[in-house]
Order: C-alpha cells, then structure tokens, then sequence
C-alpha cells in the first residue's frame, strides 16, 4: 500500500511538469472560480451532492451497522490481536501514519499539477486562491473532528485514551483523497485513467481506517464515520467554494486569415 502511494504521487507529480500551466477544458484556471460568497443556492446544491455521494453515506451506514449487537468491540478486538494486513500493532501504528501524509502529499501534488494559468502572475494568483480553499477545508475538518471527539469522549479500544470517535486518521486522509480527486478532475485525462486514479485513492483511504482499527486506537464505526465526515467536507467545502464545476462556456472567436477572417464557436466542457 505504501508502494501504491508512492507510485501514484509520482505519477501527479510528473503531471505538474506537462499541466501546471495552461487552463482547463472550461478555458478557467484552477483556483480561478474560487469565492467567499458562492451564494446560498450554490452552498445548497454542494451540501446535496456530497451527502447524496456513496462515499459518504455508504461508510456512514456502516458505521451505524457495527451498533447492532457487539459487532464494533468484537471486530475492534479480533483485528488488533492477530493484525491480518499489517502484521503488528506497530507496523499498523507506523503505516497509518505514512499514508496519512502520502495522502497529504498527493493533495499538494495535484493542486500544483493543476493548470492554473497562462503566465506565472496568474498561476500564482490561482494557486494561491485554490489552495486558501482547500487548506481552509482542512482547518475546518480539523475543528469538528476536535469537537466530536470532545463531545463523545468515547474510549479507545485499548482502553488507555479518549477522543476515538471519529479518528482523525480516516478523516483527514479521506479528505486528503477526496480533494485530489476533485483537482485531477481539471486534467482533462481520459475517464478510465481518472477512474483508476479514484480507486487508488479510496484504497488508501481504506488502508489508513483499517490500520487504525489494527493499531487498537479506533474502532470499526470510529473509522468509518471519520472516512464519511472527511468525504462530505473536503466534496461539500470544495463543491461550494473552490468552483471547479463552473458552467460550460461559449465563446464567439475571430482569426485573420488570407482570404479575410474565420469565425469560430468554442465550446468549454
């Protein structure tokens, strides 16, 4: 899993050199479209879309399945004692750690291989925008997992701290993957690579809550709901503020030519 990380942060980082200019298939920047005031439809429709996205609901439900009986402590218990995928608590400890910040890594990666521009002003200006959003996402994500830990004081399955619900683990890689893949949706790669990509990114997510829950530090419905929470901000905040599904655009252009000039119709998709 490490490997596959590592292999598909390099792949967008080897995009930033072919992607980091230029604009996207809307002829707009990444970052270009970003706003304070998306406006209370817009907020609407971004809330909608993200609670309504497999990625959040789905991880929720789960999270209220592992209620029924003692489905959460019994898993939580078998997982951590015989450590299937990671081998020991502390390789499970160690790895969520790892992917935790290759997931963060990826999200850097993809905002700075997203084209943002024709000149370096404008790419900067982008840039700076986009990632204002997207860190903003982060700060806030951080501030509800604090606060639904503080609120649940519930106790970890190793018995000895608090704060287990949600884990910040899942959140935050969840999050992490969830806004890179909105940002590879401005490179304009075909939807079987895009494809490939997103599930890449839902394997690293789904390493990190499992190593979480071999690690004893959380249990199953912990790190589920974390992958929930972080999905819906990081798709919902984005959604809303960052603009990347801006409306296709028409634009009339007109070129010289030796017999006089062509007009043209572009179409942004």
């Amino acid at each position: 899993m490490r490997l596959l990380s590592e292999v598909l942060m390099l792949l967008v980082a080897g995009c930033f050199m072919l992607s980091g200019c230029g604009t996207m298939a809307n002829s707009r920047g990444w970052g270009q479209d970003a706003t304070l005031a998306p406006g209370w439809e817009r907020l609407g429709r971004a809330a909608l879309n993200a609670a309504r996205a497999p990625e959040t609901w789905a991880p929720a439900a789960g999270a209220l399945a592992f209620q029924i009986g003692h489905a959460d402590p019994n898993v939580a218990s078998w997982a951590s004692k015989n450590t299937p995928v990671y081998g020991s608590q502390e390789n499970a400890e160690s790895t969520s750690n790892r992917l935790l910040h290759a997931a963060g890594g990826l999200w850097v990666a993809s905002g700075l291989a997203a084209p943002s521009g024709d000149t370096f002003e404008e790419w900067a200006v982008n840039k700076v925008q986009g990632f204002a959003v997207e860190g903003g996402t982060g700060i806030v994500t951080r501030g509800v997992v604090g606060y639904l830990k503080n609120a649940t004081d519930r106790t970890r399955p190793n018995g000895v701290a608090r704060g287990s619900f949600p884990s910040a683990h899942a959140t935050g890689t969840a999050l992490y993957c969830t806004q890179t893949s909105k940002n590879l949706d401005a490179f304009g790669w075909f939807d079987g690579t895009l494809t490939a990509a997103r599930i890449s990114l839902g394997a690293i997510t789904a390493a990190t809550a499992w190593a979480r829950v071999e690690a004893n530090q959380h249990y199953p419905s912990d790190v589920l709901g974390g992958i929930a929470i972080g999905h819906f901000l990081g798709a919902f905040l984005t959604d809303a503020f960052l603009g990347l599904d801006n409306p296709r655009q028409v634009m009339l252009l007109f070129e010289p030519s030796r017999e006089g000039a062509v007009a043209m119709v572009r179409f942004g998709f």
